[in-house]
C-alpha cells in the first residue's frame, strides 16, 4: 500500500486526518486510516466496544506505551486514553477498526478556521 497517494480527509482536529474504507453510523461501526501529525493527537475517548489498531508508520504514544510502526494494539469497551503522534519523526499513519464508537471527553473541538 502506497500510505503517499491514500485520499486521506482533514478532520476538525488540527494534524488529524482520516479515511474511510468502511463505516456504518447506525451501529458506529468503522474500518479506517487515520494519520497525525508529529505532535498531533486525538482528543480523549473513551470507547464503546473493541477498537484495534496497527500501526502501519510512525508511531504514537498513550496513556498504555508507545505504539511503533509494526505494533498492534487493543482497546477493549470502555478503554480511555489520549493518542498523540510521536514527534520529530514521520507521521504517525494506523489501521483501525471499531465496533461501536468513541464517546469524545475532551472539550468541544476547536472551532473551523
Amino acid at each position: 500500500m502506497d500510505l503517499d497517494h491514500i485520499p486521506f480527509k482533514a478532520t476538525r482536529y488540527p494534524g488529524i486526518s482520516i479515511h474511510f474504507f468502511h463505516s456504518d453510523r447506525t451501529r458506529g461501526r468503522a474500518t479506517v486510516l487515520i494519520r497525525m501529525e508529529p505532535g498531533c493527537g486525538y482528543p480523549r475517548h473513551r470507547h464503546r466496544g473493541v477498537e484495534e489498531l496497527f500501526v502501519l508508520q510512525g508511531g504514537y504514544q498513550d496513556e498504555y506505551g508507545v505504539w511503533r510502526a509494526g505494533m498492534y494494539a487493543r482497546y477493549e469497551d470502555g478503554t480511555t486514553h489520549h493518542p498523540v503522534a510521536l514527534p520529530g519523526g514521520p507521521p504517525c499513519i494506523f489501521f483501525g477498526f471499531t465496533e461501536e464508537g468513541i464517546v469524545l471527553l475532551d472539550a468541544a473541538p476547536p472551532p473551523a478556521p
